[in-house]
């Protein structure tokens, strides 16, 4: 099938004849004769063995995969510009695609490590680079604090400043204007606070965090919105979105800089799915280049995730990449890529390094236990990582109970690269057709955290906050 091209527009005659065009692609694409096709919009390719890395490692396992066939194209809605979203192969709701940036192309789906003060924490970006990382976070509210805009600009933009030459997308701010408490207050025209770090007065109102973003240089930024915390009352979630809704619609309007930089809306409403369908409608009504999840991970259980996970990504544009905002635990990957959605970005994957918290196939270690006093194995057997294919646990574990910063290194980067690789494998699923298999595999292996646990830590986060 010939690569095809959809405009997206602004006005509302032409998006209803966008969403026609989608609908006709789709019943073009459609190949229901042949069951290996029947959840993907590619029709029948040939078929080429090629090793795929199941979930345990098994070495040669292999299995067929789509041979490259040229894609279901969508260009945005800057025809001039470098942005591209190819869909390439899907499995069920799981999507394998290419999100082509002006500092290039990120297989999705993908994980972002998060770079929230134009740095990893402890690594490098040629550390993060051989990990495999497509693409990385940071955070526009700690930019615009320190070291300043003006500052970043005068260095060369982000990108040039962090040494970094891959797409960078930035946060807003909202989210950290929700966690910082009692030193924000919100207000329609944007918020007020004061800087964790001297307590100066400052505000932002939309418009100002999309100049900010452009002024740092990042591929994509996100509309400003405001995230509200689990447990909020439905008229309280309702205010919250309507805000984000309205915020969203000025930061739109805001855009200059389109040719070098697209901008994502992001879905609020909370855990109510009528709230959450209606701000699917209004926010894809905009016309973004992608769109987020967000308000989720801030305290409600897992099932109720993943039910609006799978809600929301049904209800956005099939020709746009699909971000869940603040999520990175390897289960939750797992299913939301099963759900539709193709970036994620978390702290998690370092934080929890950092504490001595590890990530394995059979879950979450911690490397601070007695256990691993005299392990002479590698953390992960299978793992590729520098950390794995060069130390023993037993040597972690001692560089974490002195102090050593190198085991704060080691240890982020076998996490990173545990989550990458983890990426890299669905990807592969998918493109070969057995997504739910790999789903299957890895669930019934991977042990989560203890989930009343997990909730009462965001409890406890809620109550600080609220102060």
């Amino acid at each position: 099938m010939a690569p095809t091209s959809i405009v997206p527009t602004t006005n509302k005659a032409q998006r209803t004849a966008g969403k026609s065009a989608r609908n006709e692609l789709k019943a073009s694409a459609t190949a229901p004769s042949d069951p290996f096709f029947a959840h993907s919009r590619l029709g029948p390719s040939s078929i080429i063995a090629e090793t795929y890395y199941h979930p345990l490692h098994t070495p040669n396992c292999r299995v067929p995969v789509l041979d490259t066939v040229p894609p279901v194209r969508y260009i945005w809605r800057a025809m001039q510009a470098p942005f591209a979203f190819d869909l390439e192969a899907s499995h069920g709701a799981a999507r394998a695609c290419r999100l082509t940036t002006p500092h290039g192309v990120v297989p999705l789906p993908a994980f972002l490590p998060v770079a929230t003060q134009a740095t990893v924490k402890s690594l490098t970006p040629e550390d993060v680079t051989d990990l495999g990382a497509p693409m990385l976070l940071s955070n526009a509210y700690h930019l615009y604090l320190r070291p300043g805009v003006d500052v970043v600009q005068q260095m060369g933009g982000l990108h040039k400043f962090m040494g970094w030459d891959k797409p960078i997308l930035t946060d807003s701010g909202g989210f950290q204007a929700f966690s910082m408490g009692n030193l924000t207050k919100v207000r329609d025209d944007g918020i007020v606070f004061r800087s964790h770090i001297d307590g100066s007065a400052h505000s932002i109102a939309p418009e100002d965090a999309v100049g900010i973003q452009e002024g740092l240089g990042a591929d994509v930024a996100m509309c400003f919105d405001q995230c509200i915390s689990y447990g909020a009352s439905e008229s309280e979630v309702e205010e919250a979105m309507q805000r984000t809704h309205r915020w969203a619609a000025r930061c739109r309007a805001a855009q200059s800089a389109e040719d070098r930089q697209t901008l994502f809306g992001i879905v609020q409403g909370g855990v109510f799915p009528h709230l959450r369908r209606e701000s699917a409608e209004y926010i894809t009504s905009l016309d973004f280049g992608g769109y987020a999840i967000g308000g989720l991970a801030v305290g409600e259980s897992k099932a109720q995730m993943y039910e609006v996970v799978g809600q929301v990504s049904s209800l956005l544009p099939e020709e746009r990449p699909r971000y869940l905002m603040g999520v990175g635990s390897p289960e939750d990957l797992v299913e939301a890529v099963g759900r539709g959605v193709d970036i994620f970005d978390c702290v998690l994957p370092t934080r929890t390094a950092r504490n001595g918290g590890l990530f394995t196939l059979d879950g979450r270690i911690d490397i601070n236990n007695s256990r691993y006093r005299t392990d002479p194995n590698p953390v992960e057997a299978e793992c590729d990582c520098y950390t794995c294919t060069h130390f023993t646990a037993a040597y972690l574990r001692h560089l974490f109970k002195c102090g050593e910063l190198l085991g704060l290194r080691l240890a982020s980067l076998h996490n990173l690269r545990f989550i990458i690789r983890l990426m890299e494998q669905m990807r592969g699923a998918i493109q070969a057709g057995q997504y739910q298999e790999f789903r299957r595999v890895f669930m019934e292996r991977y042990r989560p955290t203890n989930e009343a646990a997990r909730l009462a830590q965001f409890g406890k986060r809620a109550k600080a906050v609220r102060g």
